[in-house]
């Protein structure tokens, strides 16, 4: 786990493991809570271990995209 693309390869196989294996997948969640980053980021801890940063990277990627977008 020695950088960050070693790490998000880690947490890219553990979401794949409980179903989330796109991009977009990971992006419904986000929708499903109602881009509720607080929510989406505890879930992302829960579901595959990611940390503070991470989680709150994920979640400001996503609220961009879909203020971009949606």
């Amino acid at each position: 786990l020695g950088t960050s693309g070693d790490i998000r390869d880690v947490l890219g196989r553990k979401l794949e493991e409980k179903g989330f294996d796109k991009a977009y997948v990971v992006l419904g969640q986000f929708l499903v809570l109602r881009k509720d980053e607080e929510l989406f980021r505890e879930w992302l801890k829960e579901t595959c271990g990611a940390n503070a940063k991470q989680s709150r990277d994920c979640s400001g990627c996503l609220r961009e995209w879909c203020d971009a977008f949606l």
